[in-house]
């Protein structure tokens, strides 16, 4: 998802004006639009199936941040350990 300078930055008055041009852009390209006021970037526009994946890779990574702290923490049990206990625990045989 590279940024395309020339294509991806507008202001908001440019918004105001396209805003069908501008949604159908950041649909077609699948990149985020950054919206400026003033000539500095205010916010950014982004395709709603984007935002998803961006926020399901976003909570994915805190898992795994959690995760490599519990490993750093030596909090974690082997996988045999693990399923012995929870078939024990379950009264699961075999």
């Amino acid at each position: 998802m590279a940024l395309s300078i020339t294509e991806d930055i507008r202001s908001i008055t440019d918004l105001k004006r396209n805003t069908s041009s501008v949604l159908e852009q950041i649909h077609k390209t699948k990149r985020p639009v950054i919206l400026t006021v003033n000539g500095k970037a205010e916010a950014v526009l982004l395709a709603a199936k984007e935002y998803e994946k961006i926020a399901n890779a976003f909570n994915l990574l805190k898992l795994l941040i959690t995760a490599e702290e519990d490993i750093k923490n030596n909090k974690y049990k082997e996988v045999r350990s693990f399923f012995k206990e929870f078939k024990r625990d379950k009264k699961i045989s075999g």
